[in-house]
């Protein structure tokens, strides 16, 4: 159950993704946990449509990185949140940027990023992972951002009640996926059209879309990786992005864009569009049609925001761990009660 500190905490965000088959997952969950530290979000669940061990095991390193146990910043043991991983045999594939980080050793031959993801068991239910996400939350006070396929949301969908508490418990669900208003085909889309023709006509709250227009005019510096990240002689976001690819090189940022327009919607580092509907095509392209009765919206980049975008996508990536939040004895017991039904 959520709750620290006194009154109602920050809002939880429910990650689900495809790690490792773009860097730009791996830096929105660095971004995620940047924004954790600053007590502005919770990463509250992470899951992966990827059917890979390794890519579960890797949200698992980076989340106990970020509470501070390769870096020794604040002495911690690391986060213990159960990663759902699909189990349907899709993009199961080995890639570079999961088996560099996570094959990497110290002087003394043991591995330098500690995870206890070795088998299926070591994974927890995809679906029943985010349900018991949605309902640990206080209503409207959660965000669910998606960043790949969307068969897992799908899957979620399916189980009884999850329509009523999605719509109970978040504010909307932002989509890192498709080009807009009407671009071409784009992979997370394309990898299961069924399920993102499903989730875009049946899901229950509002949906704001980021395409991959955005990823590229808003491009992560890879100079950053030397400059910002080296205050950790191993850091698993910088050993992924050095092995994604060749460097040097800048990233396309969608999953980012996505990430940090669904914890500060109110900064406006991005423009929106009018309401309307999105549909997939059977190319695995997005259509957005306007209509006022629309519950969907896409990012439109706003160039006189693009320089502190990006300032900001590194100061949350890169930021060291955060020192976990004291809760008052007498507070702790009011916060883990359930909320009230309303």
């Amino acid at each position: 159950m959520q709750g620290f500190g006194f009154g109602k905490p920050p809002q939880g965000v429910i990650f689900d993704c495809d790690m490792g088959n773009g860097i730009d997952d791996a830096l929105a969950l660095a971004m995620l946990y940047g924004l954790d530290g600053k007590n502005e979000a919770r990463v509250v669940s992470v899951s992966v449509s990827k059917s890979n061990l390794k890519s579960a095991a890797f949200c698992e390193v980076v989340g106990r990185f970020y509470a501070g146990e390769v870096s020794g910043a604040i002495g911690a043991v690391g986060r213990t949140l159960p990663v759902g991983m699909a189990n349907d045999g899709k993009m199961a594939q080995d890639t570079p940027m999961l088996t560099g980080p996570l094959s990497r050793t110290g002087p003394d031959g043991k591995p330098v990023y500690r995870h206890g993801i070795e088998k299926l068991n070591d994974t927890g239910d995809v679906a029943a992972v985010i349900r018991n996400a949605l309902s640990s939350q206080y209503d409207q006070n959660a965000v669910m951002l998606l960043a790949g396929p969307s068969t897992n949301l799908v899957l979620t969908l399916d189980l009884p009640d999850v329509r009523e508490l999605a719509a109970k418990k978040l504010k909307m669900l932002v989509v890192a996926a498709g080009s807009y208003p009407s671009g071409g085909p784009e992979f997370a889309i394309q990898e299961d059209i069924a399920a993102a023709r499903k989730l875009f006509a049946d899901w229950p709250t509002a949906i704001v879309a980021v395409g991959s227009e955005v990823g590229v005019a808003l491009p992560f510096p890879g100079s950053s990786i030397e400059k910002d990240f080296g205050w950790s002689q191993a850091h698993p976001i910088a050993d992924a992005y050095r092995a994604y690819k060749p460097m040097p090189y800048d990233a396309p940022s969608t999953a980012m864009a996505a990430a940090l327009y669904a914890v500060r919607p109110q900064e406006r580092y991005f423009r929106l569009s009018e309401a309307g509907v999105i549909s997939v095509l059977d190319s695995g392209a997005a259509k957005f049609t306007a209509s006022a009765q629309g519950k969907h919206k896409y990012l439109i980049v706003d160039p006189a925001q693009k320089e502190r975008v990006i300032k900001t996508y590194i100061e949350l990536a890169s930021a060291k761990p955060a020192p976990p939040r004291q809760r008052f004895r007498s507070q702790r017991k009011k916060d883990d009660a359930p909320p009230k039904k309303q």
